[in-house]
């Protein structure tokens, strides 16, 4: 009985580090990279992406980012399992790429032994990430985990309203409440959000993951 070889693609717009990659995992018995590309649009319009079974993509591309290339991957290629490989440990990127349907988020430096493993571990349904991006995602759940304890449920209620952009009194109608009574409310959520402004409360509320963005 032959050998199931993962067929992988990689998409980097760095050529040294694109070349490095494909050499150390074609080394290895069990994996073959069938197509290296150097933007989202090239590996796109390639035969090669009908073939691949994991694809090893940069964030920070040329043209279509690595994002909009996930999303992309998802909609057209949805048994295409897809690790993200990036020089940006932020949260914005970290959530984005899971969000948009990357199994795993690596970081650029890691060791040859780490990326041949991750991609074995994600085609085997396990979602490789990097230690600190893993603690980072851990961190914002448990805090968000934690306002949302503190805020009531009638307080995340008028949060997710005031990002709709609606007035005090319109909040009001929607949740049977007097104006005043909305603005009570607001004001608890300030004090525990240590906020002073609508908009300052809302960009907390996405940024912990309370609230999403429209």
């Amino acid at each position: 009985m032959g050998l199931d070889v993962i067929k992988v693609g990689i998409v980097e717009d760095n050529e040294y580090m694109r070349e490095g990659w494909e050499t150390f995992i074609s080394h290895e018995n069990d994996l073959s990279v069938i197509g290296s590309f150097g933007s989202c649009e090239e590996a796109f319009e390639s035969k090669a992406i009908h073939r691949v079974d994991l694809m090893i993509m940069d964030i920070g591309l040329p043209g279509m980012s690595g994002i909009e290339g996930v999303k992309y991957m998802r909609e057209h290629h949805p048994d295409v399992n897809i690790i993200m490989a990036t020089v940006h440990d932020d949260d914005d990127h970290i959530f984005d790429a899971l969000k948009a349907g990357a199994v795993g988020y690596l970081m650029k430096k890691v060791t040859p032994d780490e990326m041949v493993s991750a991609i074995r571990d994600a085609q085997e349904g396990g979602s490789p990430i990097t230690p600190n991006i893993a603690r980072k995602v851990i961190n914002t759940f448990q805090q968000a985990a934690e306002i949302e304890e503190e805020l009531t449920e009638r307080e995340l209620q008028i949060l997710k309203q005031l990002a709709t952009g609606r007035s005090y009194a319109a909040i009001g109608k929607e949740i049977y409440l007097s104006v005043d009574g909305v603005r009570h409310h607001i004001r608890n959520i300030y004090q525990k959000l240590e906020v002073h402004t609508r908009s300052e409360a809302i960009a907390k509320g996405i940024s912990k993951k309370i609230i999403r963005p429209d």
